[in-house]
């Protein structure tokens, strides 16, 4: 998702420049043209990955999690990695996008097996 998304996209096409990518820099201390993996997922040098994991039920955010207590503080969290460069309202929104797509995944998930198990009693 990461190098097909805006994000990856641009470090792909500026990965090898120095001007763009220092790579001889401290993550803290660099200025990069748009993050890295590192940037969101290690964020204050810390090495636990899923700690601003951005995996819906790593997060704690599946469907049947939507209640748990972690779910906003798992939430709020990512928001605020998002935040270091966009708008609070940028967050928000896209992670309501993210509900969505979320939802209609689930739903045409179910839709598939659905077709799967009819086809299966047709003897196909």
């Amino acid at each position: 998702a990461y190098d097909i998304g805006l994000h990856g996209t641009v470090y792909q096409v500026n990965k090898w420049d120095p001007k763009q990518f220092d790579w001889t820099k401290k993550l803290a201390d660099a200025d990069y043209v748009g993050p890295t993996c590192q940037y969101c997922h290690m964020r204050g040098g810390h090495h636990n990955v899923q700690r601003f994991g951005t995996v819906y039920t790593s997060m704690g955010m599946s469907m049947a999690d939507r209640g748990a207590p972690i779910w906003k503080e798992k939430r709020d969290r990512w928001s605020s990695v998002c935040d270091d460069c966009h708008s609070p309202r940028f967050a928000k929104e896209n992670l309501q996008a993210l509900d969505e797509s979320v939802k209609d995944a689930g739903l045409k998930y179910r839709e598939t097996f659905k077709v799967a198990e009819d086809l299966i009693k047709d003897g196909v």
